[in-house]
């Protein structure tokens, strides 16, 4: 694998804001597999201090998308056209998403995605349906 630079499109993940103010961090993404990392905090949690069901959802979205678009080697971006998810349990500790490309159709992706939390137990599983759009000019990046 290459070595990534500022203005490489495989790094626009970090120029997300959301994600950033988040913390998910990118374990990798490649060839249609991807895993993000999110540490518990109290600006995560909910009232029972568990990591919040929106959190957890945003987490199976970014890591399927950040899936779909290893497979065209970031070259496109990928917006979600549909995204089912089933909540298992709460979440508590440091979440691991994983993603996984299961087939591209017209320019749509399918796609699976987990999380688990740091007992290992399975919070969440989804599926979602991406398109893939043409990727605009890179938004700068964050002061540091």
């Amino acid at each position: 694998m290459r070595p990534m630079t500022d203005d490489d499109r495989r790094n626009v993940f970090n120029r997300v804001a959301f994600t950033r103010w988040m913390g998910v961090r990118r374990e990798f993404s490649v060839d249609g597999r991807a895993r993000l990392v999110v540490d518990s905090r109290p600006e995560l949690e909910n009232m029972i201090q568990s990591i919040h069901g929106g959190v957890v959802l945003t987490l199976l979205d970014v890591v399927m998308a950040s899936a779909a678009v290893s497979k065209v080697d970031f070259e496109k971006t990928a917006v979600t056209l549909n995204l089912n998810t089933s909540f298992l349990r709460p979440g508590k500790g440091q979440l691991v998403a994983d993603g996984e490309l299961i087939e591209i159709s017209e320019g749509v992706a399918h796609c699976r995605g987990e999380v688990r939390d740091a007992s290992g137990e399975t919070v969440a599983r989804g599926m979602g349906t991406f398109r893939y759009l043409p990727l605009a000019a890179l938004p700068p990046l964050p002061e540091s």
